[in-house]
């Protein structure tokens, strides 16, 4: 039995029968009464009809000590495949566009019983928020989510459409409504914090054609893709080729790759980020209180596109689109909503310039099927590209050389009916943008380890780790300028008896999630947050900076 079946005798964990005694997949030293947010006492034995609210162990976003003013940007019930619609008019009293930051908050409950769901939230035709839902106890929960949002300063400036989605479905076995309120809060700048530096331009790619201002002198892309929608893109990783005896095809294996094309032309790539949402690898039990890396706050891929604006400022029509390789021709279940962030060039009307250089590597994608007992497919693949080219603007000549570099390594194990299945990956984007005498490296990895059984009894297990990880260090003159370093881990362990009504199914299951953050500079970065569950119980909310 693979993820996608066991996830359909998951869906019945969301039943509200009340629990049995059990005995423990582990012990922990305190616990949480559940919407508790300390912890307390002993954990439960196993899992009940209630649990803690969802969180991460994500940082607050930082917020400037001035005046603020709060606009709700949308407030609905999501109960089908309805969206809400409405509009947004920027706030009077804290400026009209020299805000110093703007916070997006979205507050969520739901109760019943319900399905992972993932949403989207557009002004102005510009996606600024892409998330994915809890799976909700019978009792009910709530949940947050905080994006920094100031870099969409450009659309926020005005009044504007708004719509958001979040599919679900609601019937006599699905019963949660999604019930969200989303905010934004706008800080002024005032005193000695400035207005913040943003983009001039914010442009939705709604359609492939695009006309970009002619003095742009700074191009970023923005793709925020997801492999979603229940089949077996949302598993693309384990998927396998065709001749491989496996529930999910893909005729050239699991290796994805997100691609920008100007003019039908490869301009960027990008390793996607393999989220899994809080119903993934077949067991609920691992998400129910803190989900994977990026669940609730699915973060765009960002290609920096500054080479290719001299031909893009010629005054006409460019295409500029987004692609997912890998994906078998005619499948669905990849979502690439895409926005272009421009810098203008105050002191010209229009910059010329030139792509002075384009080398891309040939794509390399081994597969390697072993059959046996124990079914392994390895992958071994990558792609690279390095693209340069010179603008000249009103404060001089300015060059621009973006090298990029992704490869992907799995070893994906498994036996006839699926009844084990184990996945090792790794996947590292690697980004170095040379711009005006600086030069930022950013290397990117992302891992996952895990394995699901179905044992003696029926018993389904599930042990995963979660990884991922960003180092940035910006040279200036050779010398280091700057670095960052973030790191979101994620570790659970949960098991049930499945294809059982709930008060028989004996769900247990421990997840640790750290978050660290640290950086260089006069207002020096030091994060670092651990949290840990049992039972749906919070035994550790560790600060250590």
């Amino acid at each position: 039995m693979g993820l996608l079946g066991a996830l359909v005798l998951a869906a019945g964990t969301l039943a509200a029968a009340g629990p049995a005694s059990a005995s423990t997949a582990g012990t922990a030293t305190t616990a949480t009464a559940p919407g508790d947010g300390r912890p307390g006492a002993d954990p439960p034995a196993e899992f009940g009809t209630d649990w803690h609210d969802p969180l991460t162990a994500a940082p607050p976003v930082a917020r400037p000590a001035t005046r603020s003013c709060q606009v709700t940007l949308a407030e609905a019930q999501f109960r089908d495949f309805t969206p809400y619609r409405g509009s947004y008019a920027p706030p009077a009293d804290c400026g009209r566009g020299g805000w110093a930051k703007v916070v997006l908050r979205l507050d969520g409950k739901v109760k019943g019983r319900q399905y992972d769901r993932l949403g989207h939230l557009a002004v102005g035709g510009v996606e600024i928020l892409r998330t994915s839902t809890p799976e909700p106890s019978p009792e009910g929960i709530t949940w947050s989510v905080e994006k920094d949002v100031t870099h969409y300063r450009d659309t926020l400036s005005r009044p504007q459409p708004v719509e958001m989605l979040i599919g679900n479905v609601v019937d006599d076995t699905y019963t949660g409504v999604i019930d969200v309120k989303v905010t934004l809060t706008f800080y002024a700048a005032e005193g000695r914090t400035p207005p913040a530096a943003t983009p001039d331009r914010v442009i939705p790619l709604t359609t492939p054609s695009v006309t970009t201002p002619r003095n742009t002198e700074r191009v970023l892309a923005e793709v925020y893709a997801t492999g979603s929608g229940g089949g077996c893109e949302e598993f693309w990783y384990l998927t396998t080729p065709d001749a491989a005896p496996y529930s999910c095809k893909a005729a050239d294996g699991p290796y994805r790759e997100v691609r920008v094309l100007v003019d039908d032309r490869l301009a960027g790539l990008a390793a996607p980020f393999p989220t899994v949402w809080t119903g993934g690898w077949s067991n609920p039990f691992l998400w129910y209180v803190t989900p994977g890396p990026r669940a609730f706050d699915v973060q765009p891929l960002r290609y920096d596109l500054t080479p290719y604006a001299a031909l893009l400022n010629d005054g006409r029509p460019h295409r500029i689109e987004v692609s997912v390789s890998g994906v078998p021709a005619g499948q669905s279940g990849w979502s690439t909503p895409a926005n272009l962030l421009l810098w203008q060039d105050r002191g010209r009307e229009v910059v010329t310039g030139a792509l002075t250089r384009h080398e891309e590597s040939d794509p390399a994608n081994s597969v390697h099927w072993t059959p046996g007992t124990e079914h392994r497919l390895d992958t071994d693949a990558g792609h690279s590209l390095t693209v340069a080219g010179h603008l000249d603007t009103s404060h001089g000549r300015v060059t621009t050389t973006v090298t990029r570099a992704v490869h992907n390594t799995s070893v994906h194990r498994w036996t006839e009916g699926e009844n084990l299945d184990a996945l090792s990956a790794r996947w590292t984007d690697e980004e170095t943008v040379s711009h005006a005498g600086s030069a930022t490296t950013t290397r990117r990895s992302y891992t996952m380890d895990g394995e699901t059984t179905l044992g003696t009894g029926d018993r389904l297990r599930t042990v995963l780790s979660l990884g991922d990880r960003a180092d940035t260090s910006t040279l200036r003159g050779g010398r280091q300028a700057g670095w960052s370093r973030m790191e979101d881990t994620y570790a659970g362990d949960a098991s049930y008896t499945a294809g059982v009504p709930r008060d028989q199914r004996h769900a247990v299951g421990t997840t640790t999630v750290r978050y660290r953050l640290s950086g260089s500079g006069p207002g020096a970065v030091c994060y670092d947050r651990t949290v840990a569950t049992a039972q749906g119980a919070l035994v550790q909310d560790r600060r250590r900076c």
